[in-house]
């Protein structure tokens, strides 16, 4: 009998394994908490700062994952998402590259921490994002 618990045991494990690798795997390219954020005009302020440090008419929203890099063709990778953060890795190739973690507090507020190479040198910035109205 303990020889019989022990392979079922070994079977539930392995099988309890591959269902946590295939959700991992699933969720590896989710970018659909951007795709919840409001269309429009979007100022983006330094975290401490007072005035705004940019706007941007956010169209696609997955172009915030790269902002040093804005305009450029990059390759980018989900490292983690959950429901409220995502966490992206880009390389955009002879550019530089980028890790960029976006957290969302409602559908209109989000912050932003990013940091990599751009024109070979450092960055790294954090800044926080609030929908203020249409483009």
């Amino acid at each position: 009998m303990t020889l019989k618990f022990s392979q079922y045991h070994l079977v539930g494990a392995i099988l309890l394994s591959l269902t946590s690798t295939s959700l991992a795997l699933a969720n590896a390219n989710d970018l659909s908490l951007l795709h919840t954020l409001e269309r429009g005009q979007w100022s983006l302020r330094a975290v401490g700062a007072e005035a705004p440090l940019t706007k941007i008419c956010l169209g696609n929203p997955e172009l915030l994952t790269q902002i040093q890099h804005s305009g450029v063709a990059c390759d980018r990778y989900v490292v983690r998402s959950t429901v409220n953060m995502v966490t992206v890795s880009y390389i955009c190739k002879g550019q530089g590259q980028g890790l960029t973690t976006i957290r969302k507090e409602s559908n209109r507020i989000i912050h932003i921490q990013s940091q990599g190479i751009h024109n070979n040198a450092p960055f790294s910035f954090a800044v926080e994002g609030r929908r203020t109205g249409p483009c």
